[in-house]
């Protein structure tokens, strides 16, 4: 008989009970560690990320699953803790192979967040400058719209750009689609005066993809199609469908690249140190 056999019971019990013990004490320092961290992290003058916790931490054989709150709420907006729906699966998720740290991020995340943009009035933008200069100047829709060049001729043009819903998001494990609802007014910039004589409803269906780099959570949109009509006029009546194109460099020279640069920069990752 072997020495280790003689002692085969004593050596298991006393690895199974360091082992316990080395368990409890790592359970101990990640609850005191998730009770330290703060309960909201301040994006910008608008928003801040709601990063309490959701429910109880979930362990398997391998991982640990931390679920947090992640909706967006505006600066001093409280808002009451509350899970999501019980057996509402994850929307998405950003990495497919096994790794060390894994986020998935609920439709609602990113509902919130346009809802809170929305509210803010985070939602205008105003187009001076075009890659084709042309086209900010009534010359050029002497063609299309001969009404225009014949009140304004020759008479410098901006495009105002407004958010006029906020967007509807749908979110699976493949794709994040995107709805987003513009209004593009016409205006005319004669002698120092700014005349709106014109405005067009545009739904742009976008889709739009997800990424973590560093600390950060970013996208980015890509365009799939757009629909128009006229909303009103000061000019008669406008043939929306003669503006398509120009409406289209609109959306992909300015208006796109624009919302891209923001998600670019993308939103702060509640990170655990260590």
């Amino acid at each position: 008989m072997r020495l280790v056999d003689v002692f085969e019971g004593d050596i298991a019990s006393a690895v199974e009970e360091g082992i316990s013990e080395k368990i409890k004490g790592g359970i101990v320092n990640i609850d005191n560690l998730l009770q330290s961290l703060p309960e909201k992290i301040s994006l910008d003058k608008t928003a801040a990320l709601n990063v309490f916790f959701v429910g109880n931490p979930v362990l398997s054989n391998s991982s640990i699953s931390i679920a947090i709150n992640g909706l967006f709420t505006g600066k001093n907006e409280v808002l009451v803790p509350r899970g999501y729906q019980k057996g509402v699966k994850i929307s998405a998720a950003c990495g497919g192979l096994q790794k060390m740290l894994k986020v998935s991020i609920h439709e609602n995340v990113f509902k919130s967040a346009s809802l809170v943009y929305y509210n803010a009035g985070k939602r205008q933008l105003i187009i001076d400058e075009l890659p084709d200069q042309n086209i900010l100047n009534t010359a050029e829709w002497r063609f299309i719209v001969p009404q225009l060049y014949k009140r304004y001729p020759n008479d410098d043009m901006q495009l105002n750009i407004s958010i006029s819903s906020p967007q509807v998001i749908q979110v699976t494990y493949q794709d994040i689609g995107a709805t987003i609802f513009v209004d593009i007014t016409i205006v005319v910039l004669e002698d120092g005066e700014v005349i709106p004589v014109a405005c067009i409803s545009v739904e742009i269906s976008a889709s739009c993809a997800v990424e973590v780099e560093g600390n950060n959570t970013a996208g980015w949109l890509r365009l799939q199609t757009f629909s128009e009509y006229l909303k009103w006029s000061k000019i008669g009546k406008l043939r929306v469908h003669l503006i398509q194109s120009l409406m289209s460099s609109v959306l992909k020279t300015v208006v796109l690249p624009y919302l891209n640069f923001k998600l670019k920069r993308g939103f702060p990752l509640p990170i655990i140190d260590g």
